[in-house]
């Protein structure tokens, strides 16, 4: 099923702000900024309050000004970069531990088995195929041959029923637009049909062709921050043009909202899905047995109406005709229920898994059998059930940590999962559905020994009492004397959890005896809807309170100082990091907001921001929604004459999702306030977007930066 992005951008009010000419920054400082133009008149009245803005300018991503002002900080920062005497080094052994054959789980089509590959260091991973599961492995599509800079991603979307089709989605440079192909995989070939402005979308099939969703023509040469408004939902027939297909759902008066329809795998039933964006939705499914395509128009049947619920339709248990539902009605933590499609109403659901005191994340149908993923205190626990929910089995995993899969057709004797956690890069086993035993399909080899390691889980108390859990990664033995270099992560909204996982990255700094936290904050979906509304809207401020008492815990049980210590999140999580170095900015040493929401009263109104107002709140909205929102904005709450922390604003010039004028806006806000010796920087991935398709190029040389930034500023010298 569809659901769209979940990202947001902060606006900061500049009413009481002093502002000084970047470029001619106190002596303290040594870096001489590139000198950004004010536009002091430029802002907006809201509610009755001014609301300067003085670099609305750099939202023009397409002028000749924003490119040079781009040109001139990316030279700034990288001759910063350029004097750090271990940068080479530290690209030299990411390199390395990078260097490992990459497989993720087979997908099967028919008799054929299509699978990720990346050797090691190739920028994009190759699609392979291979008949039956034991089958010799043939390239498919190679993204690296069709785009050797690396920067077009090539995944696999929809199968059709029969599996004769596949369709193929292509992004280029990192955008969020994306392209589909069509295959016909009775003979490896590409055909014809060619669908453009697809944005978050997958393909549903039915019959002779499927359902995606779309936006209307963007004109050439159009801003990246151009709203992207009017979303439809086609169904695409093999073999016709882009012209000829047919619209399924469109709804003009309600031009912000996400659609999209998915197909049950037997082609019972489409559903529709309805959104203002990333929190809560409409539920609606149509009988495609017996009143065949829907269309402009059609009576779709209403599962659930108004968006402050989430039901969504996870599978079809064709043997009892009834619909399986996950729901968060009367279950904050969710389960699942029974619908019969023929009683839709809420006094006739069944439950098939009750609600329990720990998340049911996803269920679903595999080879008769259900499959259930539970999160307990952030860690993956998998049942097994027959499909009315009766005898529950646990499936034994490898060890606390983060498991998925599973996903299957009706007929399937076995699937697949994976497993990771802080030092597991991810090993895939295959599950024999009828003995319920697991073996080792897959299990990646690097330079990397994680016997070394240890990782334990706290609680903390935030400032209002909440205990709140953190991961902490680092060497066995570890003295805690307060001097150890720790970065700690979060991202604290949207209901996303994070759960334990590998990343190469994060062995460059622990492999030097560094440590690494991850806190669980609120406003993510650890611990279900209640979880998460206590970090949303007016409440956003619980999420920052958690990330500082993180840090003030770190420090307080002397793994870390303020000298060592460094804070890191992307997207909703460089909101998180921009929004606690501006209020407590003496309580970080260094400081990594990527690709982040900056500017909070102003979001809304670029790309697909007005998605993330059910997350946020809308200063457009009201006066007490513009109070809270300028509360903590990281732009409107910068302050001249503040010392901040060693910053590296991290972002790309094809970021459609969350535009870079935020980051942009934020550093320039940033330089011109800040006072004293730490560097103020901002780097800007060129030919790239929000992070997903990155290339492996320009992880290794970002990563590099990362750490020399890191290193350098928490003065730690690593050992290579």
């Amino acid at each position: 099923m569809l659901k769209p992005l979940f990202f947001a951008l902060p606006l900061l009010l500049l009413s009481n702000q002093s502002w000084s000419q970047p470029g001619k920054q106190m002596s303290t400082n040594p870096i001489n900024y590139p000198a950004t133009r004010l536009a002091p008149n430029s802002g907006d009245t809201l509610h009755g309050t001014w609301v300067a803005d003085p670099y609305r300018w750099l939202e023009d991503d397409m002028s000749a000004e924003t490119a040079d002002w781009v040109k001139r900080q990316n030279e700034v920062t990288q001759a910063w970069l350029s004097k750090v005497p271990f940068r080479s080094a530290i690209a030299k052994r990411y390199e390395e531990v990078y260097n490992f054959a990459k497989v993720s789980a087979p997908r099967r089509v028919g008799d054929l088995f299509f699978q990720y590959r990346n050797s090691g260091l190739q920028n994009q991973s190759v699609i392979y195929v291979r008949k039956g599961i034991d089958g010799e492995d043939k390239v498919f599509i190679d993204p690296n041959a069709i785009d050797p800079n690396g920067t077009t991603s090539i995944n696999l979307s929809g199968a059709s029923s029969d599996d004769r089709y596949m369709v193929v989605n292509i992004q280029r440079a990192g955008s969020d637009w994306q392209e589909f192909e069509l295959w016909d995989l009775s003979t490896m070939s590409k055909l014809d049909d060619k669908l453009e402005w697809v944005k978050f979308s997958g393909a549903s099939w039915y019959k002779d062709g499927f359902f995606y969703s779309r936006f209307p023509e963007v004109k050439e040469g159009s801003k990246l921050s151009t709203a992207s408004l009017g979303q439809m939902v086609y169904y695409h027939k093999v073999g016709t043009p882009q012209s000829a297909d047919v619209l399924v759902y469109t709804d003009p008066a309600n031009p912000n909202r996400y659609v999209g329809v998915g197909v049950t795998e037997g082609e019972e039933f489409a559903t529709l899905y309805i959104s203002t964006g990333t929190d809560g939705f409409e539920q609606y499914y149509h009988d495609l047995r017996t009143d065949g395509l829907p269309t402009q128009g059609t009576q779709w049947v209403a599962l659930q109406q108004g968006f402050d619920q989430k039901t969504s339709i996870v599978d079809y248990d064709h043997t009892r005709d009834r619909l399986l539902v996950r729901t968060d009605v009367n279950a904050p933590n969710y389960r699942l229920v029974a619908v019969d499609p023929k009683k839709p109403e809420q006094a006739h659901w069944v439950d098939v898994l009750p609600h329990k005191d720990f998340l049911l994340e996803s269920a679903g149908l595999c080879g008769g059998q259900l499959f259930a993923e539970y999160l307990k205190d952030v860690t993956t626990r998998i049942y097994r059930y027959a499909p009315d929910g009766s005898n529950e089995r646990e499936i034994k995993l490898p060890g606390l940590g983060s498991a998925g899969g599973f996903g299957g057709k009706r007929k399937d004797t076995y699937a697949f999962y994976s497993f990771t956690n802080f030092t597991d890069p991810g090993t895939i086993y295959k599950y024999d559905i009828a003995s319920g035993t697991s073996e080792i399909f897959f299990r990646p080899e690097l330079k990397f020994d994680p016997d070394q390691f240890e990782t334990k889980q706290v609680f903390y108390p935030s400032k209002d009492g909440t205990k709140v859990p953190m991961f902490i990664v680092h060497k066995k033995g570890l003295k805690l004397d307060g001097t150890n270099p720790t970065l700690l992560y979060a991202y604290g909204g949207f209901n996303i959890s994070l759960s334990p996982s590998f990343s190469t990255s994060r062995i460059i700094m622990l492999e030097q005896g560094n440590v690494f936290a991850l806190a669980n904050l609120r406003g993510g979906g650890e611990y279900g809807e209640a979880w998460h509304e206590a970090g949303m809207k007016e409440k956003k401020q619980n999420v920052f309170d958690d990330f500082i008492a993180a840090a003030e815990y770190l420090i307080r049980e002397k793994y870390t100082s303020s000298a060592k210590l460094g804070i890191q999140g992307g997207s909703n999580g460089g909101l998180l990091v921009g929004a606690v170095m501006t209020q407590r900015p003496e309580l970080f040493k260094v400081a990594f907001p990527a690709v982040g929401v900056l500017d909070m009263l102003r979001f809304q109104k670029f790309s697909a921001g007005f998605g993330w107002t059910p997350e946020y709140g809308n200063a457009d909205n009201s006066p007490e929604e513009l109070a809270y929102l300028k509360a903590y904005s990281p732009l409107h709450n910068v302050k001249s004459g503040t010392a901040y922390p060693a910053t590296l604003v991290m972002t790309a010039d094809h970021d459609d999702r969350v535009v870079p004028a935020h980051s942009f806006k934020f550093i320039s806000a940033v330089q011109a306030a800040h006072k004293g010796p730490n560097p103020v920087l901002i780097r800007v991935d060129v030919n790239a977007g929000h992070g997903a398709g990155k290339p492996t190029s320009k992880i290794i040389e970002e990563q590099a930066d990362v750490w020399s930034f890191f290193w350098k500023n928490v003065g730690f010298t690593p050992k290579y």
